[in-house]
């Protein structure tokens, strides 16, 4: 019993460990040093968003498939929390994106169809479109469309399993199929949302109101 506590908090360290490094600057790393950390891009422009002449109607939209999107429907809902409209792309109550609104889309292998195709219809539509990214080399059409770019250096599903991932963190625990790229984006909006709240001037207690009664 005490080997299998002990070989989990060793693996629990381990990635933990892993998504630590992401959040790391690397000065080895030359596409870090030309974006600024996610978590800033993302403060800035949905700070930007909900502070703008048009914030009683300003909307902000989230996207991504599989895990990742996911891990979007979650800041979604924290967003509520928050005070602010926010809606995930598909549900049978999304509103229609327009001038003035912000598309928060992930897409860690540079782009997915889906997610290329919702951001051009979000940036044809006059919105502004933020793509979360561990590749922002990617030509895909989610880059192309894309005002912001937040970078999260993480390992992905397109990346070589049999190699270290873009943090350099030594990987004694494997994660798979891009789940430390997912993990990471948890952790970077947990922060987003405790950043947001400062800015926004949202208590403890006014995000707790906000949550459903409903379950």
């Amino acid at each position: 019993m005490s080997n299998s506590h002990t070989d989990a908090e060793t693996m629990a360290s381990q990635i933990l460990d892993q998504i630590r490094s992401i959040f790391i600057p690397s000065s080895s790393s030359s596409s870090s040093s030309s974006f600024q950390p996610p978590i800033d891009v993302l403060l800035s422009e949905i700070s930007l968003t909900a502070s703008s002449s048009s914030s009683s109607s300003a909307r902000i939209f989230v996207h991504g498939v599989g895990r990742e999107g996911l891990m979007l429907r979650a800041l979604c809902m924290r967003l509520y929390h928050l005070g602010l409209s926010a809606h995930p792309i598909g549900d049978v109550t999304t509103p229609p994106a327009s001038p003035g609104d912000l598309l928060i889309a992930s897409a860690g292998p540079g782009g997915f169809s889906t997610v290329d195709a919702i951001c051009h219809v979000a940036r044809s539509a006059g919105a502004r479109v933020v793509l979360i990214t561990a590749r922002p080399e990617s030509e895909s059409e989610a880059r192309r469309c894309a005002d912001a770019i937040a970078y999260l250096p993480a390992r992905t599903m397109a990346d070589d399993e049999e190699k270290e991932g873009g943090s350099g963190a030594p990987l004694a625990v494997r994660l798979p199929m891009g789940s430390l790229y997912e993990g990471a984006l948890f952790v970077l909006f947990e922060m987003l949302v405790l950043r947001l709240a400062e800015v926004l001037g949202q208590s403890p207690a006014q995000l707790r109101s906000r949550h459903t009664n409903l379950e």
